[in-house]
């Protein structure tokens, strides 16, 4: 896979656009603050009474209501939250977008399963972080970058990858690497990695071996400390060098424990139901769920949101990090 660094690219194309980013939440922010740092104008695009205007005027940037950011607009990203971006679209955008511009995204979901459809004279690009708005914005302002993937759904003007890759380095990417992708391929693995691994099976085994502990009787704190807050310095030795440097760096015992005991937890039945998880992103079957459930009012994702909230993790942990008072609340 060819990956680009700023070496290989240009922001040109990105400095002689006026970039309207739609949203202010973390991704938003972020990007909207690397790209004014790197050159590029750029406006806050809120519905009226947003909650966010005033921390976007406080960062120093002309906010205006969608249709009209996206009138003025060479470039509007939609960093809205993935489900709102069909209301959006239908709403403030279709009519208003001006003629031959382009509209992008920082995340595959709503192209690819057609949460709204561009008009025919749009171009249509992809920029996606490969992490949290807060990291993006702190490797930026230290000189660092994250990686990217770009991707072109609809290219009317034939330079829609040439203005990606540009934006792409214009909030730091090309510090890093930006590699080609589409809108499918980010969308499905970024789902499934979030739910596979991320969000839903790191955070389940951290559940699981905390109530292990603690049913067989060991300190609730001690079972904290064990199964969540050492997750970190694995997880960052596994970010700065792979599978071998961590093997190099945690004990002899920690390294055979982890290959005899990680066969009998990722057993053929976990695999399984991995690739279960998969097909389900691939058919539509996991945003048609999601989507419901937005719909819903969140239901799920509000009962969800309350257990993890009362699991009996959650004090433990509060009181272990009464020891370590500079970690952030």
């Amino acid at each position: 896979m060819n990956v680009l660094k700023d070496a290989d690219i240009s922001i040109k194309p990105i400095l002689e656009r006026t970039v309207a980013i739609v949203g202010y939440g973390n991704q938003a922010k972020a990007q909207a603050l690397n790209l004014r740092d790197s050159g590029v104008k750029v406006i806050i695009a809120l519905r009226s009474g947003s909650a966010s205007h005033a921390l976007a005027v406080a960062d120093g940037f002309t906010v205006a209501d969608i249709a009209s950011a996206a009138k003025q607009a060479d470039l509007t990203m939609l960093l809205a939250p993935d489900e709102v971006h069909g209301k959006i679209y239908d709403e403030h955008l279709h009519e208003n977008l001006k003629p031959n511009s382009a509209i992008g995204f920082s995340h595959g979901f709503s192209i690819r399963f057609n949460l709204l459809k561009p008009r025919d004279d749009l171009d249509v690009i992809m920029v996606a972080p490969k992490g949290p708005g807060k990291t993006l914005r702190e490797l930026y302002e230290k000189g660092l970058g994250m990686p990217c993937l770009y991707g072109v759904a609809q290219d009317r003007r034939g330079n829609g990858a040439e203005l990606a890759i540009a934006y792409a380095g214009a909030i730091g990417g090309g510090r890093a690497g930006i590699l080609a992708s589409s809108f499918a391929e980010e969308c499905e693995t970024d789902l499934f990695s979030e739910q596979a691994i991320l969000c839903g099976g790191i955070p389940a085994l951290i559940k699981a071996g905390f109530e292990t502990l603690v049913d067989a009787g060991y300190a609730p704190e001690v079972a904290y400390i064990e199964c969540l807050h050492e997750v970190k310095q694995i997880a960052d030795l596994l970010w700065e060098g792979g599978l071998e440097h961590m093997d190099k760096a945690i004990s002899n015992t920690a390294e055979f424990g982890g290959y005899t005991a990680g066969q009998r937890i990722v057993s053929a039945d976990v695999r399984a139901e991995m690739q279960a998880i998969l097909a389900d992103v691939q058919s539509g079957k996991f945003a048609k769920s999601f989507l419901d459930d937005v719909e819903n009012g969140g239901k799920i994702i509000k009962q969800e949101r309350a257990k993890d909230a009362a699991h009996p993790i959650e004090p433990a942990g509060d009181k272990v990090r009464v020891m370590l008072p500079w970690l952030k609340s």
